[in-house]
């Protein structure tokens, strides 16, 4: 008789520890995984007496599942998930659930969630944040895709996942389709910013200032007991205290070449399909690209050597000044992240709760913070806010750095230091409150070599008008678009 309460394919890091955190939660988990002998290593170790069954296929794995069954899929997102699900169809039944718990793109979740529901079956993408603890302690969980599996997985993914202070579950129904994907494609594109502005608060003090290693981790501690407090602010200060056996600091000894894993240039292109302003972490996804470029950086810098410029100045409010370009910056990711969900939302018809997103980021995850309060605060004001830069607490917090943001990026441009994720906020926040900017002479531009159209300032939005500049072109007008 079928014993097993969930199925999980896929024992690598993330699946094995999610496994660990099921069991430990009352549910008994039946495992696969394509190679044999991972499944035995897993069932003979760390399994070993836990209400965790070992399957060798996946006839055997759903023959153990109750009804209606879950699979939840811990595999290498792309052609992989593909397969197996079509290996699944032939196991499972009308009613049956598919979980996909990898970072798969957003677009596969819809083409999915439709495929899998036109075969008499239910689907969930769910975004699963919060590394290696965070599987096996509880993570934060984003699930989206066919709303009829939700209270079936509910009681699973809202037992595993972290939870606030109160008890709440860092897990929520997201939406539709390709929602709880999205969702955390954009988490992942906000952690791209949160940590290249971490790493240029970091080349600030340490090239601006000169601070050394331990200096920076009693900073980034103290910061910790801030506004900043937050995950990466916390392991931060670990990283600049950690030394090896020989005394050394780990953190010099590491390669300056970021690599990535693609979700942050997803979170790119799905703004520029969306006309949405996602500047910062656009510059955060080149800097990486930009560090992996390290020969050639090598090579450049002896042609163009930096001249150093010692700092006189009061060093510590130069660090007050830096903490609060961090935290308006940080704002600014958010705020980009934010207008992307909201975009994205009308686009696919997706019903998200902002606040609720906030909630889901504020334990498990590696963007966790104390700031998140202030977004879940934010959203339950006004459901319907365009832009956090538009609500009272983000306007005052910022009217309030903006000084110091300013002097901490000019210090950094000054002395050569590049900030191409501060820099950017700064310059998307002073375009942004901007009531006129200098794209009418763009528009003459495109008026005058394409006849592309344009619209004045003393006629209502929607008329457009074309100038023969030349006195050579004709009236005819292309057509307006904005693709």
């Amino acid at each position: 008789m079928p014993c097993a309460d969930i199925g999980l394919i896929g024992l690598a890091v993330m699946g094995e520890n999610l496994v660990m955190n099921m069991e430990s939660k009352g549910f008994t988990v039946a495992v696969y995984n394509r190679t044999r002998q991972k499944t035995e290593a897993f069932v003979n170790g760390r399994a070993s007496g836990k209400n965790i069954m070992d399957c060798y296929s996946l006839e055997e794995l759903t023959s153990q599942l109750k009804k209606p069954r879950i699979v939840f899929l811990m595999i290498k997102a792309g052609n992989a998930v593909d397969e197996m699900i079509d290996q699944l169809l032939k196991c499972l039944e009308e009613g049956d659930i598919i979980v996909d718990g990898g970072n798969s793109h957003f677009p596969d979740t819809i083409r999915r969630t439709r495929y899998v529901e036109s075969k008499g079956l239910l689907y969930v993408g769910t975004g699963v944040s919060g590394g290696e603890e965070g599987a096996l302690k509880g993570p934060s969980m984003m699930p989206g895709g066919s709303p009829a599996a939700w209270p079936y997985v509910k009681p699973v993914f809202q037992a595993v996942c972290a939870k606030v202070e109160d008890g709440t579950p860092c897990c929520d129904w997201v939406g539709e389709d390709g929602a709880g994907h999205f969702v955390k494609m954009v988490h992942n594109g906000i952690e791209y910013g949160d940590m290249q502005l971490i790493c240029e608060a970091y080349q600030l003090m340490k090239a601006g200032l000169g601070l050394d290693n331990e200096e920076m981790s009693r900073v980034f501690r103290q910061w910790n007991q801030t506004e900043l407090c937050s995950y990466l602010i916390e392991i931060t200060g670990d990283i600049f205290g950690y030394r090896d056996e020989a005394g050394e600091y780990v953190l010099d000894q590491i390669l300056d070449a970021a690599g990535q894993k693609g979700t942050g240039k997803w979170t790119g292109i799905a703004a520029l399909e969306e006309g949405v302003p996602l500047t910062l972490i656009g510059e955060a996804v080149f800097a990486r690209c930009l560090s992996a470029r390290k020969e050639e950086r090598e090579a450049a810098s002896k042609i163009y050597p930096h001249q150093k410029l010692s700092f006189t100045g009061d060093e510590q409010a130069m660090i007050e000044k830096i903490k609060d370009a961090l935290f308006a910056s940080k704002i600014i990711s958010y705020t980009q992240g934010y207008d992307l969900m909201r975009t994205a939302a009308g686009t696919y018809g997706w019903n998200l709760n902002y606040g609720g997103i906030a909630l889901m980021w504020r334990g498990g995850c590696i963007i966790r913070s104390v700031f998140l309060n202030r977004i879940k605060e934010a959203y339950e004001e006004k459901p319907e806010l365009e832009n956090l830069l538009l609500n009272d607490y983000f306007s005052n917090t910022i009217k309030e750095l903006v000084p110091a943001w300013r002097e901490a990026v000019a210090f950094g441009i000054s002395r050569g230091i590049p900030l191409p994720a501060m820099s950017s906020a700064l310059a998307y926040f002073d375009g942004y409150i901007s009531n006129r900017l200098p794209a009418n002479l763009l528009q003459a531009q495109r008026d005058y070599f394409g006849a592309h159209t344009y619209e004045r300032v003393d006629r209502p939005r929607g008329e457009f008008f074309h100038t023969n500049w030349s006195g050579h072109g004709g009236k005819t007008a292309a057509g307006v678009y904005n693709a």
